[in-house]
């Protein structure tokens, strides 16, 4: 086994779980899970069946991962924040088969303790803050806060926040990395430094 399993972690047979791979206490992973390589699945986390987990997130404790999310390459999760599969769930009324496809694109941050309801789209590395609850498709490197969730800004690759308007147009700098980011019609568009 080229992954770590903590002993009181529950992994069924059948689970698909990359190279370096650390699943951590009391966690449980689902027979038709996949999971990259270098994931870490912190204390108390559950994976579902259709469930798909690129390399690279981090996951931290008490997240759980229903059927139908698919998190893309480098996202985190942070400790006790939520996916929700139905979106109008009632004890008495049986709704597997509505559940919603949510996806988190490449290097995305969801906040401690924040809701993503199923069937939005977090866009790539796009920072949902701390308790925020999103209800609507999420632009690439869009900051979220709130409940519900709304734009507050703009967020850059390395994680920190980028001085542009919401919309319109501008040019703005990463002071970690020289990277470019340009605004045109509300949409960010991230050139590396030096293209």
């Amino acid at each position: 086994m080229d992954y770590m399993v903590h002993p009181s972690a529950i992994v069924d047979d059948g689970a698909q779980i990359g190279t370096g791979s650390r699943i951590w206490h009391f966690a449980h992973v689902c027979t038709e899970a996949r999971m990259g390589k270098n994931v870490s699945l912190g204390q108390g986390g559950f994976v579902g069946n259709r469930v798909t987990i690129g390399d690279n997130c981090k996951i931290q404790n008490n997240v759980s991962i229903y059927d139908n999310v698919t998190l893309e390459e480098g996202v985190f999760c942070g400790p006790s924040m939520v996916f929700t599969n139905v979106y109008n769930p009632r004890a008495l009324i049986e709704r597997k088969s509505e559940y919603r496809d949510t996806l988190v694109k490449k290097g995305a941050t969801l906040g401690a303790n924040c809701t993503i309801v199923c069937g939005t789209t977090i866009g790539a590395f796009a920072f949902v803050a701390a308790g925020a609850v999103v209800t609507r498709d999420v632009p690439d490197f869009a900051l979220m806060a709130g409940v519900p969730a709304r734009q507050t800004g703009w967020m850059s690759a390395y994680g920190e926040r980028i001085d542009l308007p919401l919309s319109g147009e501008g040019e703005a700098t990463c002071s970690h990395t020289g990277d470019c980011y340009i605004l045109v019609d509300g949409r960010l568009t991230h050139m590396a430094s030096g293209s």
